[in-house]
This record gives structure tokens, C-alpha cells and sequence, in this order.
């Protein structure tokens, strides 16, 4: 089968990452990169053999040939690049969140199927080794059924140092973690029917919220409990993990620190440890983060081949970027809302 060719648009930190993760499946090849400061593009091509560099987008279009184009630009490019790329008729990978607002996200899902051509959202957290085992051990039933739940993601990691651009954003941490953790939970427990959100600023050199808690209605009528914090120093932190906690009416499941999966039925108490791959090139700060990438991008993959329909379409997509803006509704009204 030949090889897909496919170029990179925005060449910051996460880029090194999900180039190392497609390098890492095989059956494709980078032909270009593009980011609008040139010295950039240049160093990540160097490093990893890409033979072309552009520092304007619509040059790229106008001369590669190409299978698809992954977009890992800032939120506020998303929108239009994807209606760019979707008119020349590339089809598109894009870096989550996928859009700065719901209306953007909804015009990107249209313009993609008006021109024919696949939407595909970057969204690895739901592919994270622990998580997908945990989502195996609950749907295994033995906890019965469940009628509450808590994500927990609760740090003190210092983001800014390696994001810095974080700091400005007007919508900081729903948008940025909320979209992988929101959109964990409807992969674990169902779409949301109903939400309510408070936020909360707490380092003083921000402009965006660093603090959210989401409580939400889902699937079958569990609740569900998302609490997000950039600001929390707590003897369980250990960045980039993210807890589960889930009650049954048989008993309770629980992945907590060190990626350990807690059983507890009539039974007693079954415990299991789930460590992610590593890979060389994972950055040691981000390691279940970055191996998540390359089970992402495999299903992605796998879509743009004709193999199966992604978990993570762009159509699929909205129903996380519903959720992230209506917490932002909500927490601006201090109302619910329902979807």
C-alpha cells in the first residue's frame, strides 16, 4: 500500500510529538511543513528529514500533492485553515480544541462535508493505555451499574514554562484540558444531557481560568463529576495523570495514581497496573501523554485509509465542544445547561 503524504501546518511543541507518533506507525511520509516563523519549520524538518519548509500556508497548498494536512496551530488559525484545506480537497487532521468558539467548530464539520473530504480531531487523553483499560474493566459489568462518577485532573505542573502562550488565553483551562477531559468522560460514561460549571482564577498572571469543576448528568442518568486545576498542590498530583472514580450499584472502580486500577465488589478488592508504552522521543514529562498519541493517530490512520470510522471525528467532535462551551455558558450565567 503506498505511503500517505501528508504536511504539518505549525511547527511549536506539540508538533515534535505527533510527528514522532505518525513516524512511529509506518505507511507515511511528511513532505512539508509550515509555520509562519520559518527558523522553526527549518529546525523540525532538519530533525526530522522533512524535505520542504513554507512559512505561508496557501504556498504549501498551491505546490504539495498531498493525502492530508495536519493542523497543530494555535485554536484561533483552526477554523481557517480547515475551510482552506477543505476547499483545495485535503483532508484534515486538527490539533484540539477545534475551534475558539461552537459556531467555528460547526461551520469546519460543514465546510469539510460540503467539499467532500474527512475531519479528523487530534484527540489522544481518551487513548491513554490506562484509561482505555479502565473503560474495558467497567463495561466488563462486574461493578454494576453505575450511578455516580468523578474525573479527577488536579495539579501544581507548571504548564506556562513550556506554553507560554497559556497565560493570555482568555478561556484558559476548559479549553485546553477541559476538551480532553470532557471528552474522556463522554468516551467512558455517554453524552451529556445537562451541565452546570464554576471557574475559578487562581495564579495571579493569567488572564483565563486555571480552576473548573463541571457536574454533569450523562448517558443513562449517571452523574459525573470533571474537576480540572493547574492550581492544586496535593499529595496524589502526579502530572500528567488523570483519575477515575466510579460507583456501581455492585461495587467500585477506581484508576488512581501510578495507573492502578481498584476493583472492590462483594469479592473484595482486585488491583491492576496498567503502564503505558514509552517511546524515545516522548518528552519524560509528558510520557502517558505522548504515548497516547500514537494509538490516537493509528485510528486516525486507519479512518484515512478506509478501514473504519475514527472515534474522534470532527462530527463527533461537537458533541465535546458542546459540553466545553456550555460550561462556559453555564459558568458566566451561573445557570445550567441542557443539551
Amino acid at each position: 500500500m503506498a505511503n500517505l503524504k501528508f504536511a504539518i501546518l505549525g511547527t511549536g511543541f506539540w508538533a515534535h510529538f505527533q510527528l514522532a507518533g505518525w513516524m512511529e506507525l509506518g505507511g507515511l511520509e511528511c513532505v512539508a511543513l509550515y509555520n509562519r516563523t520559518r527558523s522553526k519549520a527549518e529546525a523540525l524538518a532538519q530533525k526530522f528529514n522533512v524535505p520542504q519548509v513554507y512559512d505561508t500556508a496557501e504556498e504549501l497548498f498551491d505546490k504539495e500533492k498531498l493525502d492530508f494536512v495536519d493542523i497543530i496551530t494555535d485554536v484561533g488559525t483552526h477554523s481557517s485553515l480547515t475551510h482552506t484545506a477543505a476547499e483545495r480537497g485535503f483532508n484534515i487532521v486538527c490539533q484540539k480544541p477545534m475551534a475558539t468558539t461552537l459556531e467555528e467548530a460547526h461551520s469546519m464539520v460543514d465546510a469539510c462535508h460540503k467539499a467532500g473530504v474527512q475531519l479528523l480531531i487530534n484527540e489522544n487523553w481518551r487513548w491513554q493505555h490506562p484509561i482505555r483499560q479502565f473503560k474495558q474493566i467497567l463495561d466488563d459489568g462486574k461493578i454494576g451499574r453505575p450511578f455516580r462518577a468523578r474525573v479527577h485532573y488536579c495539579n501544581s505542573f507548571p504548564v506556562f514554562d513550556n506554553q507560554p502562550f497559556l497565560k493570555d488565553a482568555e478561556q484558559f483551562i476548559l479549553a485546553d484540558i477541559g476538551s480532553h477531559i470532557l471528552d474522556t468522560a463522554r468516551y467512558l460514561f455517554g453524552n451529556a444531557t445537562s451541565l452546570y460549571c464554576h471557574t475559578t482564577r487562581v495564579h495571579p498572571d493569567i488572564k483565563g481560568e486555571d480552576v473548573a469543576t463541571v457536574m454533569m448528568q450523562m448517558g443513562d442518568g449517571i452523574s459525573v463529576v470533571c474537576e480540572m486545576s493547574y492550581a492544586s498542590r496535593t499529595e496524589i498530583e502526579h502530572f500528567p495523570q488523570t483519575y477515575v472514580y466510579v460507583e456501581g450499584d455492585k461495587g467500585y472502580l477506581e484508576l488512581g495514581p501510578d495507573y492502578k486500577v481498584r476493583e472492590t465488589t462483594s469479592d473484595g478488592t482486585h488491583i491492576r497496573q496498567f503502564v503505558p508504552p514509552h517511546y524515545s522521543w516522548a518528552d519524560p514529562a509528558y510520557d502517558l501523554v505522548h504515548a497516547s498519541i500514537v494509538d490516537c493517530q493509528r485510528d486516525l490512520l486507519q479512518h484515512l485509509r478506509g478501514k473504519k470510522i475514527a472515534e474522534t471525528t470532527g462530527e463527533d467532535n461537537l458533541k465535546t465542544a458542546e459540553m466545553v462551551f456550555g460550561s462556559y455558558q453555564s459558568a458566566a450565567a451561573g445557570t445550567p445547561v441542557h443539551f
